[in-house]
């Protein structure tokens, strides 16, 4: 099972992402821990790293790069799920070449999908107790009387906003491009865990 799950930020895909992977014993690929790991022992190009660190993104070809040397190892000879990456058309239409020159493709491209409004309730409404590092949500699953909470700055609404916003344009021409390769297939992300998993399971044929 090669294939690449995408979906907004707050939808559960890192939950489901999980299952997914235990299921069909294979690795899950974030490029965003790749590149973080590459740049920690040294192998990321110094022009890169100023990249990075200046919160600039890394170019499309360098990611490839890596994505390729990762999906050659053995435990990526059954599959792998990417997370993170292609989000364009042409991260994709790279993805692809890469592929086709190891001799392999996509199975599929699962998304994730969850309206804009519940993703931004979802994390605005969301706590951590400072003591414990557990985190409740105040609607949903509300925290003890004697939690200490602290509402993280990125769950702000402002920055959730920007944050899907910011995906809804960058896969915008992406999720029609996959459909149009018949790859694609949509999930309901709101429910239960164990409902969304099932439906999971269900797009993938198991």
């Amino acid at each position: 099972m090669r294939l690449v799950f995408v979906g907004p930020p707050g939808a559960g895909k890192g939950t489901q992402a999980q299952f997914i992977c235990e299921r069909f014993s294979i690795p899950q690929i974030s490029t965003g821990d790749m590149l973080r790991a590459a740049k920690a022992e040294g192998s990321l190009a110094p022009e890169l790293v100023a990249t990075m660190a200046a919160g600039g993104l890394v170019p499309d070809e360098a990611v490839v790069a890596l994505i390729e040397v990762r999906t050659v190892r053995e435990d990526c000879a059954t599959g792998f799920l990417l997370d993170g990456f292609p989000r364009t058309v042409p991260q994709a239409v790279a993805l692809e070449a890469m592929l086709s020159k190891q001799g392999s493709k996509l199975d599929v491209v699962l998304a994730l999908e969850v309206h804009k409004d519940l993703l931004i309730e979802r994390a605005v409404l969301r706590r951590t107790d400072k003591r414990t590092g557990r985190i409740y949500h105040l609607k949903y699953n509300p925290p003890p009387a004697d939690a200490v909470l602290e509402h993280r700055g990125d769950d702000h609404e402002d920055v959730v906003k920007k944050r899907v916003e910011t995906y809804e344009a960058m896969t915008a021409e992406l999720l029609p491009y996959y459909a149009a390769l018949g790859l694609l297939r949509r999930v309901d992300g709101v429910g239960l865990v164990e409902q969304v998993k099932a439906r999971v399971f269900e797009a993938l044929g198991v």
